[in-house]
Formats: C-alpha cells, structure tokens, sequence
C-alpha cells in the first residue's frame, strides 16, 4: 500500500467514524417544532403548563387538559348574561370556525367558552348558550374557587360587581376580554388582544394545524 493510499483510506474511515457519531447524536436530540409566524396570535416564546383543572360540562362530563390534547384551543373567559363582549366575541369566533371546518375533526381547532358566573350558569345553559353560535363549541363552568385558580393560570381576571339595585341577582361580571391560546398539549401557547382579527386568527390556527406535535 502507497504511503497515498494510506492516507486516502485513513481520510475516508475519520469520516466515516464522524458520520456515524453525528448521526447518533442527531437521532438522541429532540424535535423542536417550528411554528409559522402568526398574523393574530401573539405566541408566547414557550408554551407554559397549566396546574390540573376540572371544569364542569353539560350532561356531567367532565373537562380536564385531557380533554384538550390533541388540538389548538380558542379559550374565551365570559357569562351568558353579558350585554355585548361576549356575544360579540363568539360571533367572531363563529366566523373564524366555520373558516377551518374543512379540517379534519380529530385535529380541527377549538373554543372553549367558560362561564366565570356560575351562580346563574348552569353546565347545561354554558353550553346551549355557546352552540348557539356554533355547534362544535366547547362549554364549562365550575365552583368560583376553582375558576379563580384557572383564570390565573391563563393570566386572565373576573370579578363579581354588584348592580344599582343592591339585588342579590342583581349583578355583572367584569372580565378579560382576551383570549387565550392552548397548544395540543394543552399549554398555553398564546393570546389574542382585541380589537380581533379574526381572519387573521383563523388562518394562524388553519396553518398552525398541521405543524402541531
């Protein structure tokens, strides 16, 4: 063996050697998702966890971060009893819905309406309130302390303010009126400020869709 040939085969086995190491530690490294740049969503520069939840739905189910996984999830924070935002915000909402319909239902995008007024929303009227604007939406309530503990986690507020006649029922619920994203994982990934885009945010969730774990 020339002293060139040689030095050729010791050249092509280093190689071989350092391919084979890089290859190892490229399978050992973890995916990192890339998420295309938002036009409505404000993404949070990494998805934050929520402490375990158990909100109320219609019919006695229950709704758990369990529930969630699997899709991106509109998270709208209100009272079926409110005069204009929220109305408002899930007609929007309704409208951005029927925009990602075409999509697979396993995956299609979510909201979830919370009722923050569980005095006088029921489970059941949560839910018949927000199907009316449109059927695929999610709804819950539950006891205040345990609402209270779920708004803070989303960095979302209400607070119970009492009307001009002192009435025990008579009385309106301050509240965000933001809205929050949740990953498939259901960690928050995200908020949506007013005024809304809402085309905008539903083609961020149709495009956001397909790149999700």
């Amino acid at each position: 063996m020339t002293r060139r040939t040689a030095i050729i085969l010791l050249i092509v086995i280093c190689a071989g050697a350092l391919g084979l190491v890089a290859g190892r530690f490229l399978l050992r490294a973890p995916a990192v998702p890339t998420l295309p740049a938002p036009q409505a969503i404000t993404l949070l520069p990494s998805p934050r966890a929520l402490p375990a939840f158990q909100l109320q739905q219609a019919g006695g189910a229950v709704l758990t971060p369990a529930t969630l996984q699997g899709h991106w999830t509109v998270v709208f924070l209100g009272f079926t009893h409110c005069p204009d935002v929220c109305p408002t915000t899930l007609a929007q909402l309704s409208a951005a819905q029927k925009q990602w319909a075409a999509l697979p239902a396993a995956t299609r995008p979510r909201v979830l309406f919370v009722s923050a007024d569980p005095e006088r929303d029921t489970p059941e009227l949560v839910a018949q309130y927000a199907r009316s604007f449109h059927p695929d939406s999610l709804a819950a309530t539950a006891p205040v302390p345990v609402l209270e503990k779920f708004a803070r986690a989303l960095s979302l507020v209400f607070m119970k303010v009492p009307g001009p006649s002192g009435a025990a029922d008579d009385y309106s619920i301050d509240h965000s009126a933001a809205l929050v994203l949740l990953d498939p994982q259901a960690r928050m990934a995200g908020v949506v400020t007013p005024p809304f885009d809402i085309k905008g945010l539903a083609d961020d969730l149709t495009t956001l869709t397909p790149a999700s774990p």
